[in-house]
């Protein structure tokens, strides 16, 4: 017998088990793998065996992963390869539908027909807007708006709330919502117009991770089913859009909605009426609201003493509004917010001197103010901020009334102030910088000063270390 021949009784037919045996055992796709491999690499080498090339390259290698281990492949991809993706088999356009968190419905009948949530099970982002309109098609007339773009059945409306024709009704919106909720149990954000209470109740029992709602077309009636959201943090109301649709938003439904959204921390109140009483319940019963955004709104005077109620309030914004509070009340019963850090005025009209005292009386603790675009906003409007003394940063774009003397009454009482932006206020002229302003804005951190088109004050300051404060230099628009 040889050496190296085994016998029956020899202890080396029993060689131990080696490591890659027993992980072999254990994980059959890879057993595919490695077989494949081999087959590959016997059919290279044997010229006789080329025809199993062919019939080997047939093969979806794929199919030996399983959709768990496809899925964290196809997730590291580019976002701009999942189209492309999608089109090489019926298996990974599930698996990459399954990858889709966000989506703007365009087809009303792709949600009710659940495909929808039958492509798209993971979704957490949707947005129905646009799906909600019936837009007929062959039509002469778009609508173009800044929420919408939809074809029209006619130029003209009898009253002129051109989206009213349009809207699907309020029973085909509420059962799209049910299929909606029962399909994506997992829905975070969601963006519907005229909805009903009963739709979005639906909505509040089955989503419990909803987090975010942008409702149009709202009224105090469908502010009882948002109630039911009790983990919603961020909403949008959009009640009135003139030349689009009315509805009305009072201060009923909002304390409704400040009973049932206690954990909302940013609210956004667009073409809404309402009041003292209503602001005020918002104030008391939302304790985390943190940013509060008034845009076109109906408010009856006196709104603007209930801000002190929100006592944890860092960010007010005012969009678009056409009047502030024309009427606040007495300096003693508007009250302050201490926590506000950021008033943003954007678009606004700032006409009424009572408004604009009372809003930085309220807002007297602010760090940053920014004015964008607003109409009206002069010296004498300008220099009650005064009051606002911690501001550390200034932004006015679009302010053609205010000069450089109106601008430099105010901020120089700003001992903080470390940030001034000035773009397009031609009213603010270089020759009239003083020494004083001039001493000011070389203290600052950055200055971006560009008032009109023909300011040379950039170029000008070239040497003289203006804007160095804090390691950042000055910075040219």
């Amino acid at each position: 017998m040889s050496v190296l021949e085994e016998s029956p009784d020899s202890p080396l037919k029993k060689r131990p088990p080696r490591w890659s045996d027993i992980w072999l055992k254990k994980t059959k796709p890879l057993k595919h793998v490695v077989f494949a491999m081999q087959l590959q690499s016997l059919a290279s080498k044997d010229p006789k065996s080329q025809t199993l090339i062919p019939h080997f390259a047939n093969i979806d290698r794929t199919l030996l992963l399983s959709d768990e281990l496809l899925l964290k492949i196809l997730s590291k991809l580019p976002l701009s390869q999942r189209n492309p993706n999608s089109l090489v088999c019926k298996r990974w356009l599930n698996l990459q539908g399954r990858l889709v968190r966000s989506l703007k419905i365009l087809d009303w009948n792709f949600l009710v027909s659940c495909r929808l949530v039958t492509r798209f099970p993971n979704l957490a982002h949707v947005d129905l807007l646009n799906a909600c309109l019936f837009s007929p098609r062959n039509s002469e007339f778009r609508l173009t708006h800044r929420m919408v773009s939809m074809q029209m059945s006619s130029g003209f409306c009898s009253n002129w709330d051109l989206l009213e024709e349009n809207l699907l009704p309020v029973g085909v919106v509420d059962r799209g919502l049910q299929v909606l909720a029962n399909g994506c149990p997992n829905l975070r954000r969601l963006v519907v117009i005229n909805a009903s209470e009963l739709g979005l109740l639906t909505l509040a029992e089955e989503c419990l991770t909803l987090q975010e709602l942008e409702l149009h077309k709202c009224n105090d009636n469908v502010l009882r089913g948002i109630a039911a959201c009790e983990n919603l943090q961020i909403l949008r109301l959009v009640g009135t859009v003139d030349g689009l649709y009315s509805s009305l938003v009072s201060d009923i439904g909002l304390t409704i909605l400040a009973q049932g959204c206690k954990r909302l921390v940013k609210l956004e109140l667009s073409g809404c009426e309402g009041s003292f009483d209503g602001i005020k319940a918002i104030g008391q019963c939302c304790l985390m609201l943190e940013e509060l955004t008034i845009s076109d709104h109906r408010m009856e005077d006196g709104w603007l003493a209930a801000l002190s109620y929100c006592e944890n309030l860092k960010t007010l914004k005012l969009l678009s509004c056409k009047r502030i509070d024309w009427n606040p009340g007495p300096d003693e019963y508007l009250g302050f917010c201490p926590t506000l850090e950021r008033l943003h005025l954007q678009k606004c009209q700032l006409r009424n001197k009572k408004s604009m005292r009372a809003l930085f009386r309220v807002c007297e603790a602010v760090r940053e103010v920014i004015v964008v675009g607003c109409w009206g906003l002069d010296n004498d409007m300008f220099n009650f901020a005064n009051v606002c003394r911690r501001v550390k940063f200034l932004s006015l774009q679009g302010c053609s009334l205010l000069t450089t003397e109106g601008l430099e009454a105010a901020i120089l009482s700003w001992k903080d102030l470390e940030t001034l932006i000035v773009v397009s206020c031609k009213n603010i002229k270089e020759s009239g910088i003083s020494p004083a302003l001039a001493t000011l804005f070389c203290n600052l951190k950055e200055l971006r000063w560009r008032p009109e088109a023909k300011s040379f004050l950039s170029s000008g300051l070239v040497g003289s270390g203006m804007g160095r404060r804090g390691g950042k230099f000055f910075k040219r628009s």
